[in-house]
């Protein structure tokens, strides 16, 4: 008969595991390893009972053996894959046999094979990577879905493209939020990143949707760093030893993997992979060199470090802007491509006329002043930095009063930039 850990009360949310093994052994592990980090755990002895749990129970993730009799973890998954798609399917195999892991791969479409024996650590990353890629999977989904009903309803489907754009762009952001809250960065500066990032690229006159991977990179850059340890984020990079340096050079890979599943974040997910490539190819973590990393990377792994030298991240003390503008131009040819240092310095010095897009230009008003139809022109950010409104928001009577609400109880005063009007 299936078994499932019973949850507390109030635990009804957390995310579900069902492991399927006919060993009793393997599924008393895979409980005692899973229970005490925040997961629900169901657990079943053969194929059969797997499923059975899976019709009356909502799963997010299935881990199940391969060698099982009457049905072995290929088609199990292949059943799981059929007719519970939105499941996360991982393999426990404990012998090499090459064919079967392909079948399971082919017939049940799963996320990651395992052997066995596991290594705890291992599979507890390799867990939570994967409810975090079906977290993101399921906002995009959800996003999706919202925007085909707005679209619905509205007359022009321009109109309802803009906003699904505009949905998309605050997502990424409020994802990029969340990375801040587990860095040591000060909150808004993967926005001030990503402002400079997108402000270089249009100097090196890139394409717009190269333009808008680099912006996106640059805000998510950190998405990989959610998992690291409190004192490994605290520490600067040249404080790491041997091997907090390993975990902190895995963090682009880690946040590829979660951004892979997301088919118009693949651009950016290859930027952010690169990010700590060197211009000279001692980078990592591929060690490439050069026009064989991505431009939007030359241009992140710049502005990464210029706002990192000023806040700590790279070395004990914050630099002064002068100073660490003076080490990314030292740094041109070996840690950074000469042409990003190049439109770099014409971006800081004021080469480029205003700063065109997104987050700059209209004009600052009170709260007071703001009437229904007003856009912003930039992001409503509160003082410590966290993001209330985006850009190009409309505003209507109900923002207004909650805008003015928010400044009477905080007792500060926002900084809301509109759109000036067009002339008639």
């Amino acid at each position: 008969m299936p078994e499932s850990a019973a949850p507390a009360a109030g635990t009804a949310t957390l995310p579900t595991i069902l492991c399927v093994d006919d060993e009793e052994n393997i599924l008393s592990a895979l409980r005692r390893l899973f229970r005490g980090k925040g997961y629900r755990v169901l657990t079943a002895a053969s194929g059969a009972a797997g499923l059975q749990v899976l019709e009356g129970e909502s799963v997010d993730l299935v881990i199940s053996d391969m060698r099982m009799p009457e049905m072995d973890g290929a088609q199990f998954l292949q059943q799981v894959r059929a007719r519970w798609p939105g499941t996360l399917r991982l393999l426990l195999t404990g012998y090499s046999d090459i064919h079967s892991i392909i079948e399971a791969i082919n017939c049940g479409e799963i996320y990651r094979y395992i052997t066995k024996p596991w290594d705890d650590h291992d599979i507890l990353l390799v867990v939570r990577q994967a409810l975090e890629t079906r977290a993101l999977a399921l906002e995009k989904t959800r996003l999706e879905q919202l925007a085909l009903r707005q679209h619905a309803a509205n007359e022009a489907a321009m109109a309802a493209n803009a906003r699904l754009k505009q949905n998309y762009i605050t997502t990424i952001k409020i994802l990029a939020s969340i990375a801040e809250l587990r860095g040591s960065n000060q909150a808004g500066s993967a926005r001030q990143m990503a402002d400079l990032a997108r402000r270089i690229a249009v100097q090196l006159q890139l394409d717009p949707k190269e333009t808008q991977d680099v912006f996106v990179a640059a805000l998510l850059h950190d998405l990989g760093k959610i998992g690291f340890p409190d004192e490994l984020l605290s520490t600067p990079l040249t404080q790491m030893n041997g091997q907090s340096l390993g975990q902190y050079r895995k963090h682009p890979i880690h946040a590829q993997q979660l951004l892979m599943p997301l088919e118009d974040l693949h651009g950016s997910a290859a930027i952010v992979r690169a990010q700590l490539e060197r211009f000279d190819g001692k980078g990592f973590p591929d060690g490439i060199a050069g026009f064989a990393i991505p431009l939007g990377a030359r241009i992140l792994a710049l502005v990464a470090d210029y706002y990192n030298l000023q806040q700590g991240g790279m070395v004990q003390r914050h630099l002064r802007e002068p100073e660490a503008r003076s080490l990314i131009l030292d740094g041109s040819g070996s840690r950074y491509d000469p042409a990003v240092v190049t439109a770099f310095r014409q971006v800081i010095d004021g080469g480029m006329a205003g700063h065109a897009g997104e987050g700059h230009g209209g004009v600052e008003i009170l709260s007071g002043e703001l009437m229904p139809g007003m856009v912003l022109a930039r992001d409503l950010v509160s003082r410590e930095g966290l993001m209330l409104l985006a850009a190009d928001h409309v505003l209507d009577a109900r923002i207004i009063a909650q805008v003015q609400d928010f400044e009477n109880k905080s007792g500060m005063r926002l900084h809301i930039f509109v759109q000036r009007p067009v002339p008639a």
